[in-house]
Protein backbone atom coordinates (compact mmCIF):
# COMPACT_ATOMS: atom_id res chain seq x y z
CA UNK A 1 0.00 0.00 0.00
CA UNK A 2 1.14 3.89 -0.90
CA UNK A 3 2.20 6.33 2.39
CA UNK A 4 -0.15 8.93 1.40
CA UNK A 5 1.37 12.78 0.96
CA UNK A 6 0.35 15.29 3.82
CA UNK A 7 0.38 18.73 3.35
CA UNK A 8 3.43 20.78 5.13
CA UNK A 9 5.35 23.80 5.75
CA UNK A 10 8.72 24.81 7.16
CA UNK A 11 10.20 28.03 7.87
CA UNK A 12 13.94 27.89 8.79
CA UNK A 13 15.94 30.78 9.19
CA UNK A 14 19.81 30.95 8.12
CA UNK A 15 22.98 32.38 9.85
CA UNK A 16 24.13 35.08 7.62
CA UNK A 17 28.08 35.08 9.17
CA UNK A 18 29.26 32.45 6.82
CA UNK A 19 28.55 34.73 3.59
CA UNK A 20 25.52 34.77 0.54
CA UNK A 21 27.24 31.97 -0.98
CA UNK A 22 27.19 29.83 2.34
CA UNK A 23 23.25 31.08 2.83
CA UNK A 24 22.09 30.00 -0.79
CA UNK A 25 24.19 26.31 -0.32
CA UNK A 26 22.19 25.82 2.85
CA UNK A 27 18.65 26.87 1.22
CA UNK A 28 19.83 24.76 -1.78
CA UNK A 29 20.64 21.86 0.49
CA UNK A 30 17.00 21.97 2.24
CA UNK A 31 14.63 22.58 -1.04
CA UNK A 32 16.57 19.76 -2.79
CA UNK A 33 16.54 17.29 0.54
CA UNK A 34 12.67 18.49 0.46
CA UNK A 35 12.27 17.67 -3.25
CA UNK A 36 14.07 14.29 -2.96
CA UNK A 37 11.53 12.95 -0.19
CA UNK A 38 8.03 14.83 -1.47
CA UNK A 39 7.00 17.85 -3.66
CA UNK A 40 7.89 21.57 -3.21
CA UNK A 41 4.97 23.30 -4.15
CA UNK A 42 6.52 26.67 -3.27
CA UNK A 43 9.21 28.23 -2.10
CA UNK A 44 9.53 31.61 -0.74
CA UNK A 45 12.71 33.31 0.15
CA UNK A 46 11.80 36.03 2.62
CA UNK A 47 15.25 36.94 2.50
CA UNK A 48 17.44 39.13 5.10
CA UNK A 49 15.27 39.98 7.97
CA UNK A 50 15.53 41.30 12.05
CA UNK A 51 15.14 38.31 14.34
CA UNK A 52 13.02 39.55 17.22
CA UNK A 53 14.90 38.49 19.50
CA UNK A 54 19.12 37.88 19.41
CA UNK A 55 20.06 34.45 18.97
CA UNK A 56 23.43 33.57 19.61
CA UNK A 57 24.33 37.32 19.75
CA UNK A 58 23.29 37.40 16.37
CA UNK A 59 20.33 40.03 15.54
CA UNK A 60 19.81 39.22 11.48
CA UNK A 61 18.93 35.83 9.62
CA UNK A 62 18.25 35.24 6.53
CA UNK A 63 14.58 33.47 6.18
CA UNK A 64 13.14 30.81 3.86
CA UNK A 65 9.47 29.13 3.67
CA UNK A 66 9.11 26.38 1.82
CA UNK A 67 5.40 24.43 1.25
CA UNK A 68 5.45 20.56 0.19
CA UNK A 69 3.82 17.67 0.32
CA UNK A 70 5.63 14.62 1.74
CA UNK A 71 4.89 11.45 3.36
CA UNK A 72 4.11 11.49 7.13
CA UNK A 73 7.23 10.00 8.41
CA UNK A 74 9.22 12.59 6.46
CA UNK A 75 8.98 15.56 8.83
CA UNK A 76 10.71 14.38 11.77
CA UNK A 77 13.94 13.59 9.28
CA UNK A 78 13.51 16.92 8.04
CA UNK A 79 13.99 18.53 11.60
CA UNK A 80 16.29 16.07 12.48
CA UNK A 81 18.65 17.04 9.93
CA UNK A 82 17.76 21.28 10.45
CA UNK A 83 18.70 20.40 14.00
CA UNK A 84 22.60 18.87 13.32
CA UNK A 85 23.06 21.02 10.53
CA UNK A 86 25.50 24.43 11.20
CA UNK A 87 24.32 27.35 10.29
CA UNK A 88 20.68 26.91 10.81
CA UNK A 89 19.72 29.02 13.48
CA UNK A 90 16.02 28.28 13.90
CA UNK A 91 13.34 25.88 11.97
CA UNK A 92 10.00 24.41 12.11
CA UNK A 93 7.94 21.99 10.61
CA UNK A 94 3.70 22.18 10.79
CA UNK A 95 1.22 20.66 9.16
CA UNK A 96 -1.26 23.78 7.88
CA UNK A 97 -4.92 23.17 8.71
CA UNK A 98 -7.40 22.77 6.22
Amino acid sequence: MEKENTAYETLFVVDLTPGEDAVKALVEKFTSLIAANGTVTEVNEWGKRRLAYPINDKNEGYYVLVKFTAPSDFPAELERVFHITDGIMRSIVVAPEV
